[in-house]
């Protein structure tokens, strides 16, 4: 009977599905291994079998580049447990003709009821509530903002965008949208740039991919073109915003408030955010949901199955040119 195939796990997984995993693969887990993580990818890759798929994590912890790649020659599979691939050399990996699959589709509706529920705290006071009443034992009622009608400008439709974009319309909000390609399916209206999106919208919602191009997309300029009255909303990742320049424009009145559910130096965040009522923070949870992660269980044991039996992947990333 031929052994089962080996797989190199460096994200730390449920004791269920590792169970599972370990029914169908030989497992080389990371975590239950002393060495530190260079030297255990040395003893993976010098192994009798040495692994041939890897499940990563998509926290940028471990980079799957070039150096990565020539630790372990054997890997023709990455199985990425997020939905961004910032932390994966795309084009590394298909000149080597190492195929990669993500976790597509997965977190959108989780991620994209968070986004309003952090625009609804934003301009509702919910959490400040919440800490005055706690605080003092009192009932704490500044005035509100209404949501519905707002004018939601959203930065990248791929799947967690078009979800954020088809909630706001429920809720009644007029949604715009930059991507990098306008989309003739849908009747939101289309910005070519950043900075006339911002300019034309009360809410700016981060959704986008973080790629060398979308690297503090959202700048001082186009915070200033979201004006005084606007909300800034980022579930994407920290890094598409210049955080230097959010911190200001909030102390300064600049723009109205912010929710915010990643940074760009997790788990840092700036101190000045922590002191400020009109920012809703949260630590990079908007994708826990015991929903979401039975479904990403189930598709990481899908795409690993389809890679050893050689046939398509359910979630593969292609590069483009």
């Amino acid at each position: 009977m031929p052994s089962s195939p080996s797989v190199l796990v460096l994200y730390r997984l449920k004791p269920a599905i590792l169970a599972d995993l370990a029914g169908r693969f030989r497992l080389l887990d990371s975590h239950a291994s002393p060495l530190p993580l260079d030297a255990f990818l040395v003893a993976a890759a010098a192994g009798d079998d040495p692994p041939r798929a890897a499940v990563v994590p998509g926290s940028g912890v471990v980079r799957i580049d070039a150096a990565f790649l020539d630790a372990v020659p054997s890997l023709g599979c990455i199985v990425s447990v997020s939905a961004g691939l910032n932390h994966v050399d795309l084009p590394e990996c298909a000149r080597r003709g190492v195929v990669v699959a993500n976790a597509a589709g997965i977190y959108s509706a989780d991620v994209a009821d968070y986004a309003v529920g952090l625009l609804i705290d934003v301009l509702r006071g919910v959490s400040a509530g919440d800490r005055f009443l706690r605080r003092r034992g009192e009932f704490f009622s500044p005035l509100g903002s209404r949501l519905g009608g707002r004018r939601i400008g959203i930065i990248g439709l791929g799947s967690i965008g078009s979800a954020i974009a088809r909630r706001f319309e429920a809720f009644g909000c007029i949604v715009s949208y930059h991507s990098r390609r306008q989309k003739h399916d849908v009747s939101y209206g289309y910005h070519a740039t950043v900075l006339d999106l911002a300019a034309s919208s009360d809410v700016l919602v981060v959704a986008c991919a973080l790629t060398a191009e979308t690297r503090h997309v959202v700048d001082r300029a186009v915070l200033d073109a979201l004006g005084s009255g606007g909300v800034l909303v980022n579930v994407a990742r920290g890094t598409n915003v210049d955080e230097a320049e959010l911190v200001r424009a909030l102390a300064e009145g600049r723009i109205a408030g912010a929710g915010l559910e990643v940074f760009e130096d997790e788990p840092n965040v700036p101190a000045q955010l922590l002191g400020m009522e009109n920012v809703v923070l949260t630590h990079h949870q908007a994708v826990f949901t015991p929903e979401a992660m039975a479904d990403l269980d189930r598709l990481v044991v899908g795409n690993l199955e389809a890679f050893f039996a050689g046939t398509p992947l359910l979630t593969p990333v292609l590069v483009f040119d």
